[in-house]
C-alpha cells in the first residue's frame, strides 16, 4: 500500500495521507513529479508505457506521485531512477515549470545527461523500451497519437525552456 501526502489548494502539507488508488476528497491534493532527461545535443529521453499500465504503449517522460515524507526533488530522482536506472542526486533537476490539476500540483523539472540505450535499465511492468529523440520525432510523434494527450501538452508547454537548455533555435 503506497501513501502520499496530502496537501491543501495553497500546497501546503496537511499532515494527512493518502491512500494511492483512492479517491481525492475536495480540496485535497497529491504532488507528481516528472523529469525531461536531454542530452545536450538536441534529443529527450522517452520511455514507453508498459502494456498493462493506462496509456498502454505510450511513450512519455519519466515521473510519477511522490511518496509520503518525499520532497518533489527526491520522488524525481527515484522515480527516474526506478524507470530506466539513472542515477542523479536531487540537486541536479532543474525545476523549469509547475501547475495544478485537479486534485495533482506538478513540478517539471529537466536534466542533462548522455547515457547509451543499452545502459538503460528498464522496471517491468512501468516500462517496455525507451529511444533518444529529437524536438521534431516527439511533434511527429505527437501527431499519430503515440504520446498522451497529457504529456504532449506538458512537452508544448515546456518546449521553449527545453530547447533553451539545448540551445536550439526555434
Amino acid at each position: 500500500m503506497e501513501l502520499n501526502d496530502i496537501y491543501d489548494a495553497e500546497r501546503r502539507l496537511t499532515g494527512r495521507l493518502h491512500q494511492r488508488g483512492t479517491p481525492w476528497k475536495p480540496g485535497e491534493y497529491g504532488l507528481v513529479a516528472c523529469v525531461w532527461v536531454y542530452d545536450g545535443r538536441g534529443n529527450l529521453l522517452l520511455t514507453r508505457r508498459a502494456r498493462e499500465k493506462s496509456y498502454p504503449g505510450t511513450w512519455e517522460n519519466s515521473g510519477g506521485a511522490a511518496k509520503a515524507g518525499e520532497t518533489s526533488r527526491a520522488a524525481v530522482a527515484r522515480e527516474l531512477f526506478e524507470e530506466t536506472g539513472i542515477r542523479a542526486p536531487e540537486e541536479d533537476f532543474e525545476l523549469i515549470d509547475s501547475a495544478r490539476g485537479r486534485d495533482t500540483f506538478f513540478d517539471f523539472y529537466c536534466l542533462e545527461r548522455r547515457v547509451a540505450l543499452r545502459d538503460i535499465v528498464l522496471l517491468p511492468g512501468e516500462t517496455d523500451d525507451v529511444m533518444w529523440a529529437s524536438f521534431d520525432r516527439v511533434h511527429a510523434m505527437i501527431r499519430r497519437g503515440q504520446i498522451s494527450a497529457v504529456i504532449a501538452a506538458q512537452f508544448i508547454r515546456q518546449e521553449t525552456a527545453l530547447k533553451a537548455r539545448q540551445n536550439i533555435q526555434k
